[in-house]
């Protein structure tokens, strides 16, 4: 689990998450409201959105981000993550305590477990 979140706010712009995506190096940013998870916008929806808005680059995250995404919490088993990940067909999963964003665990974090 990574504990060094990049996060944005709902407001942000695709180009804005997509810089902090890349200043931090990773495929997905938390859309956070004061420390509490609102979505995750990913590379994919990155391209979802470009694919669709000439202009989307400059469009709120809010539009195009997955509400609500599907969450662990800090002591729950890494398998159960895998399993999920594989399931639902994504590559990352935020780790939530209290409603509070406190961690993300990605494919890539679970693949050098095994």
């Amino acid at each position: 689990m990574t504990t060094e979140l990049v996060a944005v706010e709902q407001g942000s712009t695709v180009a804005e998450a997509a810089q902090a995506m890349s200043v931090g190096k990773v495929g997905s940013v938390l859309v956070l409201d004061q420390g509490r998870l609102l979505g995750i916008f990913t590379e994919r929806d990155i391209v979802r959105a470009l694919a669709t808005e000439h202009d989307a680059a400059n469009h709120a995250v809010a539009q195009w981000m997955t509400r609500d995404p599907a969450t662990m919490e800090p002591n729950d088993d890494p398998s159960g993550a895998l399993e999920l990940m594989l399931a639902r067909g994504f590559r990352h999963v935020p780790i939530v305590e209290d409603g509070v964003a406190v961690g993300m665990v990605s494919i890539r974090d679970l693949s050098a477990l095994g």
